[in-house]
């Protein structure tokens, strides 16, 4: 049987060429049923195509299960973080929290977090899929970021990244939780001010 490559290096039957408007419908289908209220475990494949006005076959060629479609969905919602710009830490900072908090202020985007966020037990393989393709690539130029100012001084030289990662994300994902998407409009740079104090170096006695 011949074959040809995906995206992610998989081999494929060849065959009839994918349509990027189809599965732009199907994406955006399952965003949509998402995003009004629908979890995770009560979507069905048969309800994304009614919706997308595609077969189900269209969507299983291009999907084998449910979990690998609604990842691949949630990760459309998920912007680049800016790359770096040779600022400073505290900028580039305030940049990442800056996207954090526009994502909050759309309904379909929080709907999908937080369905993603408390779906993750039920089903672990979406849970890590969505952390691989979503999550990690952030954490990574976040990271970056704040490794960078330990080599200049900026921050502590024994600043824990990854402690300081949660605390940023935490605290700009809690307060604009129950803000009900009305957060202030200088939140990023009150979170990161407040979190600089404890993360720059410490004055010598």
């Amino acid at each position: 049987m011949n074959t040809q490559q995906t995206a992610e290096g998989a081999a494929r039957p060849a065959g009839r060429p994918r349509s990027e408007k189809a599965e732009r419908s199907i994406i955006e289908a399952t965003l949509d049923l998402l995003g009004e209220g629908i979890g995770v475990s009560e979507l069905s494949i048969e309800s994304i195509a009614s919706r997308a006005g595609v077969g189900k076959t269209t969507i299983y060629r291009r999907w084998s299960n449910k979990e690998d479609l609604v990842v691949d969905a949630l990760a459309t919602l998920k912007p680049p973080i800016p790359l770096p710009q040779g600022g400073t830490v505290r900028d580039d900072l305030v940049t990442y929290l800056r996207v954090i908090q526009e994502e909050t202020r759309h309904l379909r985007t929080r709907c999908i977090m937080n369905i993603a966020m408390s779906d993750s037990e039920r089903h672990p393989r979406l849970a890590e899929r969505f952390r691989e393709l979503a999550v990690e690539p952030r954490r990574a130029v976040v990271a970056a970021v704040l490794r960078r100012g330990m080599d200049t001084g900026e921050l502590r030289a024994d600043l824990d990244v990854d402690m300081a990662l949660a605390l940023l994300s935490g605290a700009m994902v809690w307060l604009t939780k129950w803000s009900d998407g009305h957060s202030p409009a200088d939140l990023p740079e009150r979170i990161v001010d407040e979190a600089l104090k404890g993360f720059r170096p410490r004055p010598a006695e």
